[in-house]
């Protein structure tokens, strides 16, 4: 299946989707346009119970380069309201990948700057082409960190690293996104996509209902003392366990054969 956007583009193959922002030629920028049809898609992806693996990419040379600065009127002198456009349009969007139902894998295959790499952070998982960066790019122009960049970060690489980042807002080459936690591989540009490939089908193929599960408890671990978390294993493991994947996985270890889960 693909689907038909201005800015965007989606593709399914099989059990898995990939998005791609589709501004080449603004380095994939976000616009206000790009906003709704990222919905959709998302809609989509998640409507289509075959899909079990997301990748989110950009199209041409970037990853992207955040917020399309084209669109904000600076010159005029009335005050502009960031914030609404956060509460509109990104927050809803970093929430929702954050909590996708399915793994999702941020292919970053060029720069990713700004909300273009803060929206890569709330992906499940990072994988970078060796010339792409992230770049928290907001103290340039003046600006806070935001779709979820505060959050994420420190989280990723302690505090006074995040403070630097975004101080700073220096290019992070993928070589130090790996050596920090941000990036889970970095893989040459040649072989980029293919090896974006490969780990989309591997999970693609993996227990989704355990995946989703451990996902749901380790993004809830930061708020939980461990007695909670105890507790929050316990429940997500009675839901696991009655799983057929989890018969599957059994009977597959016990016959010495590669487990086929339907993800369910």
């Amino acid at each position: 299946m693909t689907a038909k956007y201005e800015n965007i583009r989606l593709e399914v193959a099989g059990s898995v989707a990939t998005l791609a922002l589709a501004r080449p030629e603004r380095l994939n920028a976000i616009s206000a346009s790009t906003h709704p049809e990222l919905r959709d898609a998302l809609d989509k992806v998640e409507a289509d119970k075959n899909v079990r693996c997301l990748v989110l990419t950009g199209e041409g040379r970037a990853f992207c380069s955040g917020q399309d600065l084209s669109e904000r009127n600076v010159a005029s002198s009335a005050k502009l309201d960031l914030g609404a456009s956060l509460e509109t349009n990104y927050n809803p969007l970093v929430r929702r990948l954050a909590s996708f139902p399915i793994p999702t894998i941020a292919a970053v295959n060029g720069p990713a700057a700004g909300a273009g790499a803060n929206i890569a952070l709330a992906c499940d998982i990072l994988l970078m082409a060796r010339s792409a960066y992230l770049q928290e790019a907001f103290a340039r122009i003046g600006l806070v960190p935001d779709a979820g960049g505060t959050w994420f970060l420190p989280r990723l690489v302690g505090l006074k690293r995040a403070l630097a980042m975004c101080l700073f807002a220096d290019r992070i080459p993928a070589e130090d996104c790996e050596r920090m936690g941000i990036a889970w591989k970095v893989f040459d540009d040649e072989i980029f996509a293919s090896e974006v490939a490969k780990h989309a089908a591997i999970l693609a193929a993996g227990p989704t209902l355990a995946y989703r599960l451990a996902k749901q408890a380790l993004m809830a671990s930061g708020a939980n003392d461990l007695s909670a978390q105890l507790d929050l294993e316990r429940d997500s493991q009675r839901e696991a366990g009655s799983s057929r994947d989890f018969i599957e996985g059994v009977m597959a270890f016990r016959e010495k054969r590669l487990p086929r889960f339907q993800g369910e």
